[in-house]
């Protein structure tokens, strides 16, 4: 029984620590790549626009396919969805490597992206399948924490091996995180049969969804570069049209990719609503800081990189501590606080962004970095139990949309704020109005799993 238990320890211990490395994949290739844009540009004798599709194309998938890759994981099986994924990922960045031109350079990437979007909803339902509520939040808030330092150290990364061996050394990196995940999940992920059903897989809701997604993430992603070829009443109109025609085939199908009674559930929606509005006041603040602290304070680059580490420091140690908190007093008041003191560290900003002082920026960013990552393993937690474990991937697909969706739109936001009037204070003011808003929304979430709450 003890070599029993422990092969089983370490078997646990060998899935989260494979799924935490297939998770940070996906945010250390969305910044790791920013840096190497401008040699991008002068090898391939292109220019920002068609450069900035590198970074758009994966957000953009990355954001569309989660829900249809966790319906699939759903009904098929994690396993081999996850390796193979991995698997399509290495590949993907090997050829990157070789790239000739920008345009099979940006379909590698969306490979990536696809291949990533696989992997990440399937890896979050696995571990709502194999940790126990118990512990679950505690899992989520490392994985959270790992996530943000991909994040963190993705442009030093990149602009480290750009400088010394060239764009193309950036995506061997990837090899680092996806050799042992493979190893790992090859012993530890478990083997599970595809679930019977009668039902017909919902391929017409898939390409529907993903038509809505690419459709709004594109149209706000050309707003934000001012490139729209139709009039911007033409384009919402085709986003609306193909949104009513999702719904109403949704509303007819069998067993539907999207189905509106998840959001009757009023911890999934909450959570959904509260991370799209969380993370959407996050990616605002880490995009405008960098330009207003330079164009309007005059500050130099070192220290304005202070400042955001004081801000995404402070989130990679909050998201374990958060996640500890959830599992011990319930998901809903470690969450609720930690998005309060989100909102509370970001009023410096939202009050008198002009004068602030540096003494009162950095314990405040500080506060908001820490809070922001206290909330994420709560969020995450309560929006996968508030379904069934049958239907855990798609829900953390649509989970990790809504969040890809408040950074696309948020940063759609501010471009347009910026370059009409280039007011400041109303983009700190936007971010702190949605910071206060996802409090509000948050207050939805249950401390414990529905079946618990009622037993």
């Amino acid at each position: 029984m003890n070599d029993s238990s422990s092969k089983s320890v370490w078997r646990d211990r060998a899935l989260l620590i494979a799924i935490t490395l297939s998770s940070m994949l996906a945010p250390l290739n969305s910044t790791m790549i920013a840096v190497a844009l401008p040699r991008l540009i002068t090898e391939f004798q292109t220019n920002v626009a068609h450069a900035s599709w590198l970074v758009t194309s994966y957000l953009i998938a990355m954001a569309t396919l989660q829900p249809i890759a966790g319906k699939l994981g759903d009904r098929w099986g994690r396993r081999s969805l996850i390796l193979g994924g991995l698997i399509c990922f290495g590949g993907a960045s090997l050829a990157a490597t070789w790239a000739p031109t920008l345009e099979m350079l940006i379909g590698f990437r969306l490979l990536q992206a696809v291949s990533g979007a696989i992997a990440i909803p399937n890896g979050v339902a696995l571990v709502r399948e194999v940790v126990p509520d118990h512990q679950r939040a505690t899992q989520f808030g490392l994985i959270s924490s790992a996530i943000s330092l991909a994040a963190a150290i993705g442009p030093p990364i990149g602009g480290v091996l750009t400088s010394l061996a060239g764009w193309r050394a950036i995506f061997f990196v990837n090899v680092l995180l996806i050799l042992p995940a493979l190893l790992l999940g090859w012993w530890a992920f478990p083997r599970s049969k595809p679930s019977a059903s009668s039902r017909p897989f919902d391929w017409g809701g898939s390409l529907l969804l993903a038509s809505v997604l690419a459709s709004l993430a594109g149209f706000l992603s050309q707003m934000r570069q001012g490139g729209l070829p139709v009039s911007p009443g033409v384009a919402v109109a085709g986003v609306v049209a193909l949104m009513a025609a999702l719904f109403v085939y949704e509303g007819r199908h069998p067993d539907p990719i999207i189905q509106l009674r998840f959001f009757r559930k009023r911890a999934f929606a909450a959570a959904s609503g509260a991370i799209a509005l969380s993370n959407l006041a996050m990616y605002v603040t880490l995009l405008s800081l960098p330009i207003f602290l330079s164009e309007r304070a005059g500050w130099m680059d070192s220290q304005i990189g202070f400042v955001l580490a004081a801000f995404s420091g402070l989130m990679i140690v909050g998201s374990p501590l958060g996640g500890r908190w959830a599992d011990r007093w319930g998901r809903r008041i470690p969450t609720v606080a930690g998005l309060a003191l989100f909102t509370l560290g970001l009023l410096p900003l939202v009050i008198q962004a002009e004068t602030v002082p540096l003494a009162f920026l950095l314990p405040g960013l500080a506060i908001a970095g820490s809070g922001m990552g206290a909330s994420m393993a709560g969020l995450q937690t309560s929006a996968i139990e508030s379904l069934s474990p049958k239907e855990a991937g798609v829900a953390a697909g649509i989970f990790s949309t809504s969040r890809y969706l408040g950074s696309i739109v948020g940063s759609s936001i501010l471009a347009g704020i910026l370059s009409s009037s280039g007011n400041f204070h109303l983009v700190f003011w936007m971010v702190g109005s949605t910071a206060f808003l996802s409090v509000l929304v948050s207050l939805g979430l249950r401390d414990r799993p529905l079946s618990e709450a009622q037993s």
